[in-house]
């Protein structure tokens, strides 16, 4: 699917606001009395923050002009925390 470059500047318009946002509410729960009590919500955010990065990442290479969308180095191995999928070893015994 393709998008005008006038869409992809406004959702990374919209993504850096919410990045904005989610990041001062880690913040605001890492502040609190007792933040452990929080722990669920600022991993939420903080799983958030991460997905909406490279969002921002993949955004920035398209206006950029580049084609070869692959995963980053940094995200090698850790793809199934963002797709959702499992990896499973393969058991070595035959």
């Amino acid at each position: 699917m393709e998008y005008s470059k006038e869409d992809l500047t406004e959702a990374r318009r919209q993504i850096d606001s919410t990045l904005h946002k989610l990041r001062e509410t880690v913040g605001t729960f890492r502040a609190k009395e007792n933040a452990a009590r929080y722990k669920s919500q600022i991993t939420l955010a903080e799983r958030r923050i991460k997905a909406f990065e490279i969002a921002n990442a993949l955004i920035e290479r398209e206006l950029d002009g580049e084609t070869d969308l692959t995963e980053p180095k940094s995200l090698i191995g850790r793809s199934h925390a963002l797709t959702g999928e499992k990896r499973h070893r393969k058991n070595s015994r035959s």
